[in-house]
């Protein structure tokens, strides 16, 4: 089976781990909240992967290096969400705090990626 470039990477393969995460946190969350905040950090987690994926299909470094940004972007949407769900009490500052480290990975890569796309 083919592996693309995508899989290689670490930041992604990071971003599918942070993925999974959200995905067991939340379902911890009241059910009211699956149409709100549960869709919202769902919805981010996935697109912070999506967008690694996505950008390394094009074809400039420059394009590259957009979509790493938008990535990096979700990561803070997501980021703002934990906070909130935190301060909601949905989750345990265990919980955050493990879910924070795994963001600072994350856009600690990112950042290094995006600076390697536009300086090739």
């Amino acid at each position: 089976m083919y592996i693309y470039s995508f899989e290689k990477l670490e930041v992604w393969k990071e971003s599918v781990e942070l993925v999974k995460t959200i995905y067991k946190l939340t379902n911890e969350f009241p059910t009211d909240e699956r149409f709100g905040l549960i869709s919202q950090m769902k919805r981010a987690a996935i697109s912070i992967a999506s967008n690694i994926s996505e950008g390394t299909s094009r074809n400039t470094n420059k394009d590259k290096a957009h979509f790493t940004t938008i990535s990096y972007s979700s990561t803070m949407e997501l980021l703002n969400q934990v906070i909130i769900s935190k301060e909601l009490e949905y989750i345990s500052q265990h919980e955050y705090d493990s879910v924070r480290l795994q963001i600072t990975k994350i856009t600690n890569m990112l950042n290094a990626l995006r600076k390697y796309q536009l300086n090739r």
